[in-house]
């Protein structure tokens, strides 16, 4: 694990803070989060909770992504509800960003220990899916 870290990208954590203070109501909604994609780009998602386990935020926020054609994320963060701030991604959202977007890096902490750390800090030890894969021919 390593200990660098980059700016925080405050606009992104106000832009996954304002969807989830207008945009998160009741128990269906609760987290929103947002990303920058590569070429600057925010994108923003709520995750869809439901009791057979609904997607993360985090999760939904990559398929909105592509909907919008950024399919390279560079940051995200994870925002809850009821002003709660800053949420690190869940164990199965960590292993997918990192699936997805290897160089990625999250938003995580509170107050004055927020911070952007590379997702495989996040996971270590990590087992990436596409290094097991057989090489198409």
């Amino acid at each position: 694990m390593t200990t660098q870290t980059d700016p925080v990208d405050h606009e992104l954590v106000q832009a996954a803070a304002a969807v989830a203070r207008t945009r998160c109501r009741g128990d269906n909604h609760t987290m929103a989060a947002a990303g920058r994609a590569r070429d600057g780009r925010i994108v923003t998602a709520v995750n869809a909770y439901h009791f057979t386990g609904g997607p993360c935020a985090e999760l939904v926020l990559i398929g909105a992504a592509a909907a919008q054609g950024a399919y390279e994320l560079d940051t995200v963060v994870a925002v809850g509800d009821r002003d709660r701030g800053v949420v690190p991604p869940c164990g199965r959202c960590r292993q997918v960003l990192l699936d997805y977007f290897p160089d990625l890096k999250v938003i995580v902490g509170t107050g004055a220990r927020t911070r952007t750390v590379p997702i495989t800090d996040l996971l270590p030890e990590s087992y990436v899916w596409a290094d097991h894969q057989l090489d198409a021919e």
